[in-house]
């Protein structure tokens, strides 16, 4: 069974994408693209929150960006490996099943171990995937070969020189809408839960001040940040902003 979609989303955790690419996601979402979301974990290993309500918020998220779909592969958070051949062929799967013609994944880089691991294992399962003898079932049906046109990495903590920026401005405040709708994981000052390094309001800002800053160095208000896998091509010079 195939359910195209124009752009499929994937982090290692619950509130990576709302966090490294939401801005983009409801831009395009807005331009008539579809786009889906998945995530490799349920992020249970987290110090504040439960896998069972990461998962609601993830949902409330998804309602906010209006995602097509939304789904949890359900590995092991803290394990991610970029050489797990079970992870890479569940990832091959829902590539070939959504055929995506672009994959947002997290930074190649960063400070939790996981970001950068799911970096190098989304890029393998997508290259995969444009395999034919690389098979795949899904519901007892083969699946055909399928290889996204490109595969972008989201800036996430660390501040990673971007080779491409979007112009996300007008979209911000959906974007941190998202981000808040993670109750258990960022700032809430009625909570009781420990504090950790992304549960403060100036975390919360920060995100702001990341978008501000990218938007200077293309002349806009806002936007976001990524890296490539292959080099970008456009047809003509005059649509480089």
């Amino acid at each position: 069974m195939i359910n195209k979609i124009d752009i499929l989303a994937i982090g290692v955790h619950p509130d990576d994408i709302e966090l490294g690419c939401a801005g983009t996601i409801i831009k395009h979402i807005a331009l008539g693209f579809s786009v889906g979301g998945l995530d490799l974990t349920q992020g249970e290993l987290g110090t504040r929150g439960s896998a069972e309500l990461r998962l609601v918020e993830a949902d409330n998220a998804s309602k906010i960006m209006g995602l097509s779909i939304r789904e949890n592969l359900g590995f092991e958070d803290g394990f991610v490996t970029a050489d797990n051949k079970q992870y890479q062929l569940e990832i091959v799967k829902k590539i070939r099943q959504y055929q995506p013609n672009i994959v947002l994944c997290n930074a190649i880089e960063d400070r939790h171990p996981d970001h950068s691991r799911s970096a190098s294992l989304v890029s393998t399962a997508c290259f995969l995937a444009g395999l034919p003898k690389v098979e795949t079932e899904l519901n007892g049906d083969i699946q055909n070969a399928w290889r996204p046109k490109q595969v972008l990495h989201y800036i996430q903590w660390k501040p990673i020189q971007p080779e491409v920026l979007i112009d996300v401005t007008g979209f911000m405040d959906p974007k941190i809408a998202a981000v808040k709708a993670y109750k258990s994981q960022f700032h809430d000052p009625e909570s009781n839960e420990p504090e950790t390094p992304i549960s403060s309001q100036q975390f919360i800002d920060s995100v702001k001040y990341r978008a501000s800053d990218l938007g200077r160095l293309i002349g806009v208000d806002y936007a976001e940040g990524f890296t490539s896998d292959n080099a970008i091509a456009v047809d003509r010079l005059d649509h480089l902003l």
